[in-house]
């Protein structure tokens, strides 16, 4: 019997991107605030650090977003 592998190709849209990633910052505030329910949604993994690992997905998903700069006047942060 052979082994299932994983779909590499993914079809999200942005949409689906800011569901997920909001999906995690409740997650990762359920964690927080020591509600275990929210622990149940994970998978069990010995020795697994689910707050590091939510924070280092929130951070990759965050550095593939491309922020809007304009590029024909100077641009002013605030």
């Amino acid at each position: 019997m052979a082994m299932p592998k994983y779909n590499r190709n993914f079809d999200l849209t942005l949409g689906d991107i800011d569901l997920i990633e909001a999906a995690l910052q409740v997650v990762k505030r359920d964690l927080s605030l020591g509600r275990e329910g929210s622990r149940a949604l994970l998978p069990k993994v010995e020795g697994s650090d689910h707050m590091r690992e939510i924070d280092d997905l929130l951070g990759r998903l965050h550095n593939q977003k491309i922020f809007y700069r304009p590029s024909d006047a100077p641009y002013i942060g605030g």
